[in-house]
């Protein structure tokens, strides 16, 4: 049975982990997912592990260095889960002890998304008072993060990124569209040349499989896990492996888990942020603050778009237009990121000068990551027959997204798999057994998971609850704005009996 809870926020800033630096120490030890998991209580205060923790390695400067509580250690694991006595490649993995050992509930391992974060952060700056958890909650948990295999300290991937800068990233015609294809299959082919195997085997499924590796290093007969963005993948495919070694399982922002074809994905990131500007739109009508107070906004882009598309569109500047044109992917691209990341006022802003063609308008570089590409070209199923296809995706997207045409961060996603070497992986079987309640959180205007894949993520569980949250943005599981989202998480998390 699944629920749906609806609340009212405003957008605080994102509950963020520092991005460090820090080289891989020696601590290292093997480890393999133990038998069916135990129905017993996971509440063991003392698990037997197997793990020889130590010192976490120093963050390189300016960065701060890891929480002095945090350990660190290694995890072996197989580099292929389908060859388990073959070569192994090293997960790392920091722990944060719970500081009340009496009652300790048990392990919280964690996945901050990307994909490509470094998640052992989580568990290394746990207590960080800004971007760290609260302290009941670190009172009752084992704080664990880890380094997703090729990311990070766990053996990061390698790849020939000089390949990109010839890459297409709006093709325009079919002799693009097959250069963007040629040079993605190069770059892929690059990165099994200089990261090897392993650039092959760094999906979900195989994540997933690490996890429960760690959780039977830890001695541990279940865990707790909270994913964010990508993570929520991560926790799907854990649940589906895996049922019965879960306690609770909350998903922040939540990736669809129904392996959505490009033309869906497309559509539902596009549809999100056509609604987000018509958002925008209702708050300039009665805010005075707008600077497009008394216009149409959706009026403006589409007037935009038509200057973009006549090539009579230009960047703003000090004293009037500049001669950089902007054409109609610089302008999608524009409002993708503004939207999604922007203050309504900033936005409007922009928008305003754009359209007088004085002020300034801040781009941002566009493009799929590395690690996007190595790891969702492998979960999802992206591929595009041919350009005519690609123009009919295309077209019936914009026709559904008028305002704003496309989701620039979805496209990227989308032609990032293009031509990639390594096709898709089949989704794996769902294993028998029972899960707990799942609880499942999101923005309702969240251009980077939208909404209708979290509906999915909710209903694909026997039982589960959808927390969903009026504001713009991704990950609500931070202070700030959307705080009260955190609380309900935390509640459940701590709540949940066996």
């Amino acid at each position: 049975m699944n629920t749906s809870m609806r609340t009212r926020g405003q957008l605080g800033a994102r509950r963020r982990v520092p991005a460090v630096l820090l080289a891989l120490a020696a601590s290292a030890t093997l480890a393999a997912p133990g038998a069916a998991a135990s129905d017993g209580p996971s509440r063991a205060n003392s698990p037997t592990s197997t793990l020889r923790w130590g010192a976490c390695p120093k963050a390189d400067p300016p960065y701060p260095d890891p929480s002095p509580r945090a350990r660190c250690a290694t995890v072996k694991v197989p580099l292929d889960w389908s060859k388990p006595k073959g070569p192994k490649i090293g997960i790392f993995v920091a722990r944060y002890r719970a500081t009340d050992p009496a009652r300790r509930i048990g392990v919280l391992m964690s996945n901050p998304g990307g994909p490509g974060a470094p998640g052992a952060d989580d568990a290394l700056y746990a207590d960080d008072p800004i971007s760290g958890y609260e302290p009941a909650m670190l009172r009752r948990f084992d704080m664990v993060g880890f380094d997703p295999r090729g990311i990070g300290r766990s053996q990061g991937a390698r790849c020939d990124e000089t390949i990109r800068d010839a890459t297409p990233s709006r093709p325009a015609n079919a002799a693009e569209f097959a250069r963007l294809r040629a040079l993605n299959g190069r770059l892929a082919d690059s990165c099994l040349r200089e990261t090897g195997p392993l650039a092959a085997h760094m999906d979900g499924e195989s994540v997933a499989r690490d996890m429960d590796a760690i959780r039977a290093a830890l001695g541990e007969h279940r865990i707790s896990f909270i994913g964010h963005s990508y993570g929520t993948f991560l926790g799907e495919r854990y649940a589906r492996l895996f049922p019965t070694r879960l306690r609770a399982l909350a998903l922040d922002s939540a990736m669809d888990p129904a392996r959505p074809n490009a033309e869906r994905y497309l559509t539902d990131g596009s549809v999100t942020t056509n609604n987000t500007l018509k958002r925008l739109a209702a708050w300039c009508e009665r805010d005075a603050a707008c600077a497009l107070k008394g216009q149409s906004v959706t009026a403006v882009t589409d007037e935009l778009f038509a200057r973009a598309d006549a090539g009579t569109l230009r960047e703003p500047g000090p004293n009037g237009p500049t001669s950089v044109p902007v054409d109609a992917d610089r302008l999608s691209d524009f409002l993708t990121f503004a939207l999604g990341k922007g203050s309504q006022e900033e936005t409007a802003r922009q928008l305003a000068a754009l359209r007088t063609g004085r002020g300034e308008v801040h781009w941002v570089p566009g493009g799929s990551s590395l690690e996007t590409q190595l790891v969702l070209c492998r979960d999802y199923d992206f591929r595009i027959r041919d350009y005519a296809e690609y123009r009919a995706i295309r077209e019936r997207v914009a026709k559904a997204a008028p305002h704003v045409r496309y989701n620039a961060q979805a496209l990227d996603a989308v032609l990032g798999c293009q031509g990639w070497t390594m096709p898709p992986l089949p989704q794996p079987t769902r294993a028998k057994g029972d899960l707990p309640p799942v609880l499942v959180a999101n923005a309702t205007h969240d251009l980077a998971t939208p909404l209708p894949g979290a509906r999915r993520m909710a209903r694909s569980y026997p039982k589960a609850t959808l927390l969903t949250v009026d504001v713009v943005g991704h990950w609500l599981y931070r202070r700030g704005g959307t705080q009260d989202t955190m609380r309900a998480i935390d509640a459940y998390l701590t709540s949940r009996e066996d």
